[in-house]
């Protein structure tokens, strides 16, 4: 079909989308991250544009490296642009049709992945609890946390605020100069996927011991539930969560 209406490459956005999230990079781009939430807060176009581009690195690819760097972009674009693109990702269309079908059991994502996922969707739901707009990742993050999957152990304090600062330029404004990063941050989004690993104390392997064991009493609670109800009853959702349960358990052990 992208014959019929274009790759999502195609705009100014989706091309530097498409630049910054290539596996060919050794290490974010961050003046090109802030150039894509320029373009997002600058253009009409830009929110749309840029969630088609995002949507189509992340759904299907097996290239997990292209995956995780793409999160990176879409986290650093939600902690800076407006309202207009939250509506976009903060959909209940956006996060289960790309966010958590990246992470079914089906995709043999890493845990990393799995975990960083989770992980954004945890805060969104945080940040915009109180937003009716932005409802849908939120009633999303609900429903899977009542069907029993279990979120990273995260303290949402600590996390870089949400928030679209001041800028020189306002959000959708006109500007006669190329498109530049006019942050306010210090620092963007930091990734947390620097794949280095500090050693776990004696404290905390008996903490992970223990959600593990969480885990696994969700895990079996499921399965009693779902082996409990009539056949047809129950959703394909339903399913794919147990798969994803099972994977949690397999990957944790």
């Amino acid at each position: 079909m992208e014959f019929l209406i274009g790759s999502p490459f195609s705009s100014p956005v989706g091309q530097r989308i498409q630049n910054a999230t290539s596996a060919a990079l050794q290490a974010e781009d961050w003046s090109l991250n802030l150039e894509i939430c320029d373009i997002i807060n600058e253009t009409d176009d830009g929110p749309k544009d840029a969630t088609k581009a995002l949507k189509k690195r992340i759904v299907g690819n097996k290239n997990f490296r292209e995956v995780m760097l793409a999160l990176t972009v879409l986290e650093t674009c939600v902690k800076n642009c407006g309202h207009r693109f939250h509506v976009y990702v903060c959909s209940r269309e956006f996060v289960e049709g790309v966010l958590v079908r990246a992470i079914l059991p089906k995709n043999n994502p890493p845990m990393i992945l799995h975990d960083r996922v989770l992980s954004l969707i945890q805060a969104w739901a945080d940040a915009f609890r109180n937003t009716p707009s932005l409802s849908g990742v939120v009633s999303v993050y609900e429903d899977l946390r009542r069907r029993g999957l279990e979120f990273p152990m995260t303290d949402l304090d600590s996390l870089s605020p949400i928030h679209t600062p001041n800028r020189s330029i306002p959000e959708n404004g006109v500007s006669s100069s190329s498109v530049s990063p006019s942050h306010t941050n210090s620092s963007p989004a930091t990734p947390q996927s620097s794949g280095q690993l500090n050693p776990v104390s004696p404290e905390e392997k008996q903490k992970l011991t223990s959600e593990l064991d969480l885990v696994k009493g969700n895990l079996t609670v499921m399965t009693e539930m779902l082996n409990n109800v009539k056949p047809g009853e129950t959703s394909a959702s339903d399913a794919e969560l147990l798969q994803v349960c099972v994977c949690v358990c397999v990957l944790w052990s």
